[in-house]
């Protein structure tokens, strides 16, 4: 079963749609309150992050489970509490927890990647109380992860896995039309492992399911141009800045 993109809130307005992956940070740290800052400054309505889980249970804004990256620090994630997080040093600032994205940034759309099982209570705890469901996506490249959180936020927008997804692009190769596991986008790379997911009649075989196409991660003109020109509906790009710009044009 699906829901046609048009149909859910999370996807009022016109397309192309910019998404800004991880935030906007050219000069501030990924995944903070400052990367997500800059994006919408710049114009970005749609903010792409990642979730982890907390010692305590909540959902932690970062791409990896680790602290190795991003600070000083070493040792997962899910090892400190949410206030010993916000204590780490990310390079100006600390960690942010969903809720605290939420609400700080009210008019942003999240596109949120549930990276660990335990980050799904903090996910919907945070949703519910933000009254988020309309305003978030939710993905992750487990299914299990992806549903088993879905299950629990009725109606809220959500795209496959990519397991998932390989069985949609197959049929979509074959022409044929799948069983659909409740999702209204399909957010993939270009291509992977030598396959190519995004052609001009595969975008438009996938429009026909009923779902919007955006490609990641995209951060050159040139590509984004081609894939605009192509009929994708998205882009997913560390430089929102650019992306908005040639979308503008």
């Amino acid at each position: 079963m699906t829901f046609r993109a048009t149909e859910h809130p999370y996807f009022a307005g016109s397309t192309p749609r910019v998404f800004a992956h991880r935030g906007l940070h050219l000069d501030v740290p990924e995944n903070t309150a400052s990367s997500f800052r800059a994006a919408i400054s710049a114009g970005a309505t749609f903010i792409e992050t990642d979730v982890v889980g907390s010692k305590d249970g909540l959902a932690i804004i970062s791409h990896d489970t680790t602290l190795n990256r991003v600070s000083t620090q070493t040792g997962l994630v899910s090892e400190r509490t949410a206030a010993e997080l916000a204590d780490i040093d990310l390079g100006g600032e600390g960690f942010l927890t969903l809720a605290q994205a939420l609400e700080q940034f009210p008019t942003a759309r999240f596109n949120i990647d549930v990276k660990e099982s335990t980050a799904i209570d903090g996910v919907v705890r945070a949703v519910i109380d933000a009254d988020a469901i309309e305003r978030v996506l939710i993905t992750s490249f487990s299914a299990q992860r992806r549903r088993a959180t879905i299950a629990r936020l009725p109606g809220v927008a959500s795209s496959p896995s990519a397991t998932e997804f390989l069985g949609l692009a197959a049929a979509a190769r074959l022409g044929i039309t799948p069983p659909l596991p409740l999702v209204h986008a399909l957010q993939i790379p270009e291509r992977a492992n030598g396959v190519t997911f995004v052609t001009e009649k595969l975008v438009e075989q996938y429009h026909r399911l009923g779902l919007e196409v955006h490609v990641w991660t995209i951060n050159d003109e040139e590509s984004m141009r081609r894939l605009l020109g192509i009929g994708v509906d998205g882009i997913v790009t560390d430089r929102a800045d650019i992306a908005l710009r040639v979308v503008d044009s």
